[in-house]
């Protein structure tokens, strides 16, 4: 009888055995990875912000007492300068240095809204300058043609022009009476109507590239190289 509960005895053993290495084996299935598992393994995506572009390298020739800044950001509400007013002004330069030459910037790009207010101002007073459909803009003022005072509508597309300058040109002009009284005076008036605009006080080297309508006044985009922020 010793002998068969000797024998019950190793084959219990044996089966625990076997339990524990089918366990390590298991586990070490599951903690580890086949060869070139990790590379081939799907990775997250970085969260948010977590990617940068690689930092710029200051220029050749900086001096002890220079200071270089690799980007500069500038939010303001409001900007009142020489001649212009803007608001919600967004400004970015890229390899900002100071010098002799005062405050420069390798790369500067600026946008600000220019207030509608502001614009009808250079028309005179009574003027209203708004939003219209279609990305386009309406000016209504008074105006005088041929010998009479007229209260024009026109409305029209906002565009850069060649000189820089924010223009808009009338499409339509409506003077409140028949269609050929406007078509007959439309010429007359158009050039009353319309808009060009220069958007002054901003750093020299800044060239107005863009512009486009909101419901609060022309919206503009400027850019420049080398361009002097602080004399």
């Amino acid at each position: 009888m010793a002998w068969i509960r000797a024998k019950d005895w190793l084959i219990g053993a044996a089966g625990m055995v076997l339990v524990l290495l089918i366990a390590v084996g298991i586990l070490w299935w599951v903690i580890s990875d086949p060869p070139g598992g990790a590379e081939a393994a799907p990775q997250m995506p970085p969260a948010p912000g977590a990617e940068r572009s690689p930092a710029a390298e200051p220029p050749p020739g900086l001096r002890d007492e220079d200071v270089w800044l690799g980007d500069l950001t500038l939010d303001a509400g409001s900007v009142v300068m020489a001649g212009s007013a803007l608001r919600d002004v967004r400004a970015v330069g890229q390899d900002v240095v100071t010098g002799p030459g005062g405050l420069v910037a390798a790369q500067l790009t600026v946008d600000a809204t220019v207030p509608f207010e502001a614009v009808a101002a250079e028309l005179g007073d009574g003027t209203v300058v708004r939003a219209a459909d279609g990305g386009q803009a309406t000016v209504v003022r008074t105006v005088e043609a041929l010998g009479r005072e007229l209260r024009v509508t026109a409305t029209g597309t906002v565009e850069v022009d060649g000189a820089g300058r924010l223009v808009l040109e009338p499409r339509s002009i409506d003077l409140g009476g028949p269609d050929f009284l406007s078509q007959a005076t439309g010429a007359v008036v158009r050039r009353l109507v319309t808009i060009e605009h220069d958007i002054e006080g901003l750093p020299e080297g800044l060239v107005l590239r863009d512009v486009a309508v909101q419901s609060d006044g022309f919206r503009a985009n400027l850019r420049g190289e080398d361009v002097r922020l602080v004399p």
